[in-house]
């Protein structure tokens, strides 16, 4: 049940630990963003529903809204209580063993963040005519923090103008990089190799030609296309993959039968089968103009597949779909000789004790120099014929 509301000038704020008690009409006439699945009402709704988050997950969901005199939602936000750091792809972990070593808890924390998503994107969902102030949003959530005990606020993945609203308030601004595609209007993946260096060409050609050696069924399905035992044979592969790399999942088998449920065809699975059997899988999400790459899964490691299902086949997706990009996830140089080229990305961080929102601001002093020129230097080694370096539309 939806916490009471509290007067918050000439709105109320209101705190509620199911996304399902939030009206979902409301919620995405605040999130107002065809090409963003991430942030509507239906996939949280599946993390919750698949029991991905809440219970035992250590995310324990406390969504924010703003509501009107009237009782109509103007702002929203997906809200969580966290007692660690995982799933979370913005990394803080050495904030909280400095803090721990110093006598401090930084657990629990407020993450303000799209579970196990990183997805840069709107974090405050804020209806355009409302006319609320991220910056009044930020001090909510600092208010919300130190009056529950929690040590830090952390809003990840966010766009960089929330971020710095958000420093207005007293947020550290911390910026990130990650790799994306852009469709330079190609006419097929052909198309796309002539704007790369030879070498590059030469190389991609190689890997694919080495993925289709395998003598694997590829396949693309959307919406109900994915039927429970595909998704069997994904989580099967699901769970292979991250006993291997993370020593366990975060994501739930009902979680993707959700998904299509809520989502229908923007839920894309590549799939590659033998014998009818699912050996891996690319599960990607698809918007108004890009496609995300979220989760990978293997049964085996064969070479190049992750390459193809992960990569070339999104990209193959995108310029058929006529997209304008592909985000593959975080991190991953790898991508670059891919034709995926750097981006920044941006998060917000407030902390109750002084002491280490001052030891944080120092560090991320240090990092945001060596970010800015990592990105220069990556963006240098772009794969293409013409200059890709980081550029401003490249970089938002």
């Amino acid at each position: 049940m939806a916490d009471e509301p509290q007067a918050q000038g000439a709105y109320s704020l209101v705190l509620s630990s199911r996304i399902e008690e939030i009206p979902a009409a409301e919620w995405n006439a605040c999130a107002a963003d065809p090409d963003n699945p991430f942030i509507s009402h239906e996939f949280l709704a599946a993390l919750e529903a698949g029991g991905a988050v809440g219970g035992e997950s250590g995310w324990t969901p406390m969504h924010l809204t703003l509501r009107d005199g009237a009782g109509q939602i103007v702002a929203a936000a997906p809200l969580y209580v966290k007692d660690h750091s995982f799933g979370e792809y913005v990394f803080d972990h050495a904030w909280a063993d400095a803090f721990h070593r110093a006598g401090g808890r930084y657990y629990p924390k407020l993450q303000l963040a799209i579970p196990f998503s990183p997805v840069p994107g709107r974090r405050l969902l804020i209806r355009p005519e409302a006319g609320v102030d991220v910056a009044r949003i930020g001090r909510l959530l600092a208010g919300i923090c130190a009056e529950s005990g929690l040590s830090s606020v952390h809003v990840t993945f966010c766009t960089e103008a929330e971020a710095e609203a958000l420093a207005a308030a007293g947020f550290l601004h911390r910026r990130g990089v990650q790799f994306h595609w852009h469709n330079a209007g190609y006419r097929d993946f052909e198309d796309f190799l002539a704007a790369l260096a030879s070498r590059k060409r030469k190389m991609i050609r190689r890997e694919r030609r080495e993925a289709a050696a395998l003598g694997l069924d590829i396949r693309i399905r959307r919406g109900a296309e994915i039927t429970e035992p595909v998704w069997d044979g994904f989580y099967r592969a699901y769970l292979a993959t991250t006993g291997r790399k993370w020593g366990g999942p975060y994501l739930t088998r009902a979680f993707f039968s959700e998904l299509p449920a809520r989502l229908g065809e923007r839920v894309v699975l590549i799939t590659a089968e033998r014998g009818g059997s699912l050996v891996a899988g690319a599960l990607n999400l698809v918007g108004e103009r890009t496609l995300y790459g979220r989760n990978w899964a293997t049964r085996e490691e064969l070479p190049f597949l992750h390459f193809e299902l992960c990569y070339y086949r999104a990209i193959e997706f995108a310029i058929a779909e006529g997209l304008a990009s592909v985000q593959a996830g975080a991190q991953g140089e790898h991508k670059l000789a891919r034709g995926y080229v750097p981006v920044f990305t941006h998060s917000a961080h407030w902390f109750a004790h002084r002491g280490l929102a001052r030891a944080v601001e120092a560090f991320i002093r240090r990092e945001s120099e060596v970010v800015a020129v990592e990105a220069e230097e990556l963006g240098a080694f772009a794969p293409f014929r013409r200059d890709g370096a980081l550029d401003e539309e490249h970089g938002q």
